[in-house]
C-alpha cells in the first residue's frame, strides 16, 4: 500500500494506534513543559508502555520510565519509534529503527523527512511524518464519535 504522507486515511492511523504496545518515545525530556514530556504522559495514560530514549538522561527515569541511551540499549522488542528530534535527526533514529525490528516509525509534528520515509517503508515499517500520536488519540475516529 503507499501511503500519501500529506493525507493520511484515518483507518491506517487508527490501525497504527490500536496494534502497538510498545513505543519508545526517541528524544525524551524530564521537564514536564516540553512537549514530548506531555505526549509521553498521555500515551502511558492510555495505556501504552512508553520508553524514553536520551542519551543525556540515560539510566534516569522520566514518568517512572527507566530512560535509554539509544534504541540498541532497549532490552525488549518495540512496535513504534516516535521521533522527537529534527527532521535532519530522524534519518539517523529510523535507520537505528529499522536496526532494532521496529513496525512504525512515526515522526512528530513539523517533522518529515522523505529519505527516512522510503527507506523505512522499504523494509516493510509503516511511517507517519508530521503527526503526533496524543493528538490522533482524540480525534473523532478514534473515539467512534463521527464529526
Amino acid at each position: 500500500m503507499v501511503i500519501n504522507h500529506d493525507n493520511y486515511p484515518d483507518s491506517y492511523l487508527k490501525q497504527i494506534l490500536t496494534e502497538v504496545k510498545t513505543i519508545a518515545l526517541v528524544g525524551a525530556s524530564p521537564r514536564s513543559e516540553r512537549d514530548s514530556y506531555l505526549c509521553m504522559e498521555a500515551l502511558l495514560r492510555e495505556g501504552y508502555q512508553v520508553i524514553p530514549v536520551n542519551p543525556r538522561e540515560a539510566g534516569n527515569k522520566i514518568l517512572g520510565q527507566r530512560c535509554y541511551e539509544s534504541l540498541a540499549a532497549v532490552e525488549q522488542p518495540l512496535d513504534m519509534v516516535d521521533i522527537f528530534r529534527s527532521s535532519e535527526a530522524a534519518l539517523g533514529v529510523t535507520e537505528e529503527a529499522i536496526a532494532i525490528g521496529a513496525k512504525v516509525v512515526w515522526m512528530q509534528l513539523e517533522i518529515c523527512n522523505q529519505q527516512a520515509a522510503k527507506l523505512a517503508e522499504a523494509a516493510g515499517i509503516k511511517v507517519v511524518m508530521d503527526r503526533c500520536p496524543k493528538l490522533e488519540l482524540v480525534k473523532p475516529y478514534w473515539t467512534g464519535i463521527e464529526g
